[in-house]
Formats: C-alpha cells, structure tokens, sequence
C-alpha cells in the first residue's frame, strides 16, 4: 500500500497484528522486499511494517530532501499515520543511522532498536575511491552486479540475486547521490546520549561493507545500552542470506522487552 507523508507517497507492506509493532527499514539501494521472509516468521506474533524510504523501492522520489533527519521525519510521520503506538525499530545499514537519528528524539512508545549492520552516527567510514565508484556507477548494471558480489557471503537463489540488483537500479539518482555525498557523511553523535532504549546490533562475520569493527569503534562507544551479535560466515544483507536466523534473533530480543 502506498501512504502519504510529508507530501510524498511511500510504499509499505504490512502483515501481521498483536499490540507490538516491527517497523522495518532497509540498506542503502534496497528496498522493503529485503524483509519478506523475515515479516513471514515474525508476523505470527507482531504487526509488522516495512517501508520503501524515499527515493527507494516503490517510494516516491523527489528531487530534495534527503538528509537523515528527513528520512526520519518520514518514519516519524507514518507512525502517526498508521496508529503505531507501542513499537520496535528495525534499521538496517543506511536505515540504521536513521533509527538512531528518530530514537534520539524520544518518540513515544518507541521501545527499543534493532541495527543491521547500522551505519554509525559519525561519518561512514567509505573508502573515497569506493564512494567515487558508486557514484560512477549508478544505474549500470555491471555495478549492481559487483556492488552484490562485494556485499554478499551467503548463497542467494538466482531469483533473490535478481531482486537485489533490480532494487539498486531503480534507487532513484537523487537519493543515491544524496547519502553518498551527504548522508553517509553526517555526524549525528551529539545526540546519542538521548537514546534510552535498548539497542541491539546484529552484524555478519563477513560484512565487508560495515564490518563488525566498524560496529565496535564508531557505533557502541556513543550508545548507553548497547549488545553486538554476529551471524557466523553472513554478509552485509542478512534479511536476504540467513532470514530464519535473524527472525528468531529479532524475536528473542523483542521477547525481553514484551514478553
């Protein structure tokens, strides 16, 4: 379903009901479709919500607007708009560092975080000559294809590497241009203090894009209640490498807050 916010249309799937609500997010040039598998398992138990983030997906591209604190007030506003009361933050990778921009604004009823692989609240640690690739890059599809090969470790289905590729080439040009340029690049630290809730991040073993050390300099120093987990021999893509093992991760951790 499509849902207006802040002037623009973003598309969400939603399944499941229960007094606690998942909201997903997902990686730079992604897409909700990442979380399929995972809202499969969890919606069982939760409601569970998953958003296009602008410029994403299904999700209206506008030619501005792009800075972490605008994807938040996005999430921000679709809370309002969809009745989310009491509700668990899912963010992965470029989505992560939104979360922590939206908690540290203490929303009500927010309960806690769940990070994949979360860009940190400093600058994103991007090689220059990776961040320039990218940018060079866009909408060809001999990068997507590469951009998989580096980001990937655990065997995917030809249909799922497919739709991994596909949700890169239709990132619209100004969203990825956008966190390349600026997003990835923001310092929101100041803020981290403010979070209250639990945060729980969970990151492959193998993630070459945010590897677990990225996790343990520039991400846990700044959080009060902070926990790392890892998954054993997974990339940066764990919604689509290893879904029932994060499912039941995800599950344990909300069990703790909502039992």
């Amino acid at each position: 379903m499509r849902i207006s916010v802040n002037d623009n249309q973003l598309n969400v799937l939603e399944q499941g009901s229960g007094s606690l609500t998942l909201v997903f997010m997902h990686y730079f040039g992604g897409s909700a479709l990442e979380w399929q598998s995972v809202l499969n398992s969890l919606s069982v138990h939760y409601r569970c919500v998953a958003v296009d983030v602008r410029g994403h997906g299904d999700s209206d591209a506008p030619n501005t607007g792009y800075s972490v604190d605008n994807m938040a007030d996005d999430i921000a506003d679709l809370l309002e708009v969809l009745h989310i009361t009491d509700f668990v933050l899912v963010g992965h990778s470029m989505s992560g560092k939104v979360a922590l921009a939206l908690a540290a604004r203490r929303p009500s009823g927010l309960r806690s975080l769940i990070l994949l692989s979360p860009s940190p609240p400093v600058p994103e640690p991007i090689p220059d000559d990776e961040r320039q690739k990218l940018l060079e890059g866009y909408g060809k599809r001999s990068s997507a294809e590469q951009t998989l090969k580096n980001i990937i470790a655990v065997s995917v289905s030809t249909t799922v590497q497919e739709q991994i590729i596909t949700d890169n080439l239709r990132t619209s040009k100004s969203a990825w241009n956008a966190w390349l340029l600026a997003g990835s690049k923001e310092d929101i630290s100041d803020r981290m203090n403010l979070i209250h809730v639990p945060v729980a991040i969970i990151v492959g073993t193998e993630d070459r894009a945010l590897p677990p050390d990225v996790q343990t300099r520039l991400v846990i120093p700044f959080l009060k209640n902070a926990t790392l987990d890892t998954i054993e021999g997974a990339g940066h893509l764990l919604p689509w490498e290893t879904p029932d093992t994060l499912a039941d991760f995800i599950q344990k951790k909300c069990a703790l807050i909502w039992p």
